[in-house]
């Protein structure tokens, strides 16, 4: 971990991941403060908190499918840190709507929910054009044996800044965080301005810009090579997996917990603290080698505490009729420590699941193609997650309980279980190890 957390004094490190932290806190700022806001004062009814949750989701998600093909080629194409600053400068435009909405969101709740959903799918274009540059850009800028604990370190702080957003946006009002969200993206701005450049590697691209045939393109030349679409088709899986989650987190604390939303936003907090964990904790065991050995029992034991969270919410004891659990409340409530040590169980597995595969995928495959490796998993994981966030919209809409949710969830876990398993017996057949790996030998 120490040797992980020295990244953070690289010159070429460190403006990355101040940029990915605020851009992951803004984010989920607004984003908390906008669903828990529609939760517990716009919607009464648990299937329409549902309806939002996985709309909301579904927007954010939809730029990834339609446009991760052209910011694949772009990233590949010009200086990295180029796009970081007209990304960054873009976020400041997007959370001008985002902040309006937050605004507008006490006097005129439904106009205001409208814009937000309106920043939602801009943000979810912002996200799109920044995703794979940050992870593309670590084999650029760092040494080959630096490039695991960095992709951890990306991921760890991605969670903990979603940790800090979650938090505050359960405690500030919606006034307070529209100021808030416009303060960080001009920050945001300023750190993507000190991102060191990163320019093209290989031969200038001829750009496609037609979503759908450049994604095909990029999907077919990524996914024949077996090792890449066992990799892409687990991180898809367990994105699938987490989409549910996220979705029906809110709904299932107010409605099943009976709690606050101090209480949902705990719950989410939880879940990026356990992720980070997990993230910093598997580059420790694999000494720094990129591998997917621990992939399968990591979403074994995943699926093991996701179970265990069904089984212990089944006998909550609920608030009186009208009242809602604060933290106090529900820290006080018998076993309410088992339900917090299953959440973060699931996150912690989940962590130690995806962060390799991650890096997996840019350390396999040429400098000058890491971004359209990355670009063609965020399109295969955005279908996947627009595919759970349907498939979880039509199961509450037909009178699926939460409970039972749960346990399609354990099911899916398997499928990545069994696709991580795989992945590793593919690459042990070829003989395939990580870049890194081949330079020591070497």
């Amino acid at each position: 971990m120490q040797a992980s957390l020295r990244l953070l004094a690289h010159r070429k490190f460190l403006p990355l991941f101040v940029t990915q932290f605020l851009g992951a806190f803004n984010d989920n700022l607004f984003k908390t403060a906008m669903i828990l806001f529609a939760t517990y004062v716009v919607f009464q009814d648990p299937q329409q908190e549902s309806y939002f949750n996985a709309i909301a989701t579904g927007l954010f998600i939809l730029p990834f499918f339609l446009l991760s093909a052209l910011s694949g080629q772009l990233a590949d194409n010009i200086d990295k840190a180029r796009i970081i600053r007209v990304v960054k400068l873009a976020e400041i435009v997007i959370m001008v709507f985002g902040a309006a909405g937050l605004l507008m969101s006490q006097s005129y709740p439904m106009i205001g929910v409208g814009l937000m959903l309106v920043a939602v799918a801009a943000m979810g274009v912002h996200s799109t054009f920044f995703g794979p540059i940050k992870y593309a850009i670590l084999p650029q800028h760092l040494e080959p044996d630096h490039v695991l604990g960095g992709t951890g370190l990306v991921e760890a702080g991605t969670y903990i800044a979603i940790l800090a957003g979650t938090i505050v946006a359960g405690w500030i009002n919606p006034a307070t965080a529209a100021i808030a969200v416009l303060v960080i993206a001009v920050i945001g701005y300023f750190s993507g301005r000190m991102v060191p450049p990163a320019p093209r590697v290989g031969p200038p691209l001829v750009l496609d810009y037609n979503p759908f045939r450049a994604s095909w393109r990029l999907i077919y030349a990524t996914m024949h090579i077996r090792r890449l679409f066992l990799a892409i088709m687990s991180i898809s899986f367990f994105w699938m997996v987490a989409t549910v989650l996220i979705i029906i987190f809110p709904p299932m604390v107010k409605n099943d917990f009976t709690a606050s939303k101090e209480v949902a936003s705990m719950f989410l907090a939880i879940f990026s603290v356990g992720v980070a964990v997990g993230s910093v904790a598997i580059n420790r065991l694999l000494q720094g080698h990129v591998s997917a050995r621990y992939a399968p029992i990591s979403v074994i034991m995943m699926a093991a505490f996701v179970w265990f969270f069904q089984f212990v919410s089944e006998g909550w004891t609920q608030a009186p009729a009208g009242a809602l659990y604060t933290v106090s409340d529900f820290l006080a409530a018998p076993h309410s420590w088992r339900i917090l040590f299953a959440l973060f169980g699931i996150a912690v597995f989940g962590g130690m699941f995806v962060v390799p595969l991650y890096a997996f995928l840019t350390t396999t495959v040429r400098k000058d193609e890491t971004a359209r490796t990355v670009a063609a998993n965020n399109v295969v994981n955005s279908g996947a997650m627009v595919f759970g966030a349907g498939v979880i919209l039509a199961a509450t809409g037909a009178g699926l309980s939460t409970q039972h949710a749960l346990l399609i969830v354990c099911g899916m876990c398997f499928v990545c279980a069994l696709l991580a398993i795989k992945l590793q017996r593919a690459c042990e057949k070829e003989g395939h190890v990580s870049r890194p790996q081949q330079e020591r030998v070497g």
